[in-house]
């Protein structure tokens, strides 16, 4: 079977399995989870039973259910950060590139102020004088992760500015919005789609990292980060259950970065190399 053209490598397809199987979990979550996320259902850190397959956590509730409500609020805020990190990025990126000088020399002084600043410190300060609703959250991450798309977009954006084609969309009096979406980027789209998975990785271990911190997604919401908080002095008992959201975050980590490589992989190949992997 290939995808794109391509045949996945073992190690792909066992990163497109981890990663669909957590998609499909996050999909279907009201309907395949035992209790709902914000249920007590028994004593607290209660042991593995038929009743509770995981156990059940500081205050009593599911574990299960709890990490398949996990996997919607935790992928589905990462997904909606990168997205909104790689519109943001690459349109300011293709537009330094595209709209001269003064317009590049601005965005990317600007670029520099933000990366100048520890993204984990500047999202702490940010969210805790504005709050930690999910918009505020997203919004935060994905424009603090933006100015490292921008560095990618405008750096790939540059080598195409200077082709005929472009100087042609150019003298042809096309809008720099025409030359940035037209001309630019179908050409940039390999990269770009590599960075979108790069970027997801990173973000879905930030969003966990700031909800592990407390300023994350927050109850009764159930993510990943935040079970592992809840639960941490589960360990000094000898008891697993920060161990299954650790784990979902690791399983979840190791199948977007095996997909990224075998992407990695393809574009780095010689044009005209066999589509056979």
């Amino acid at each position: 079977m290939t995808i794109f053209g391509y045949r996945p490598t073992l190690s792909a397809w066992i990163g497109i399995i981890i990663v669909t199987a957590f998609v499909l979990i996050a999909i279907l979550a009201p309907w395949i989870a035992p209790y709902t996320e914000s249920e007590s259902v028994g004593d607290t850190w209660a042991d593995i039973s038929a009743k509770n397959l995981l156990g059940t956590d500081n205050i009593g509730r599911d574990m299960l259910s709890r990490l398949i409500y996990g996997a919607r609020m935790t992928i589905g805020v990462a997904l909606a950060t990168t997205i909104l990190s790689v519109l943001v990025g690459t349109s300011l990126g293709f537009a330094a590139a595209v709209g001269g000088n003064v317009i590049d020399q601005l965005l990317s002084r600007f670029d520099d102020i933000v990366l100048s600043m520890p993204i984990l410190v500047a999202a702490l300060i940010i969210l805790s004088v504005f709050g930690s609703s999910i918009p505020t959250l997203v919004i935060t991450l994905a424009l603090l992760d933006s100015a490292r798309v921008f560095r990618l977009a405008r750096a790939v954006a540059k080598n195409f500015v200077v082709m005929e084609f472009v100087e042609a969309a150019r003298l042809r009096g096309e809008k720099l919005s025409w030359i940035m979406f037209r001309e630019v980027l179908p050409n940039a789209l390999p990269p770009m789609i590599t960075e979108f998975g790069l970027r997801f990785c990173f973000n879905f271990l930030f969003v966990a990292g700031v909800s592990f911190l407390g300023l994350g997604i927050q109850p009764p919401y159930a993510d990943w980060g935040g079970m592992v908080r809840e639960n941490g002095k589960a360990i000094s008992f000898g008891l697993p259950a920060p161990l299954w959201p650790a784990m979902a975050i690791a399983l979840m980590t190791i199948g977007v970065n095996l997909i990224v490589d075998w992407v990695l992989s393809i574009n780095a190949r010689p044009s005209g190399a066999s589509a056979e992997l």
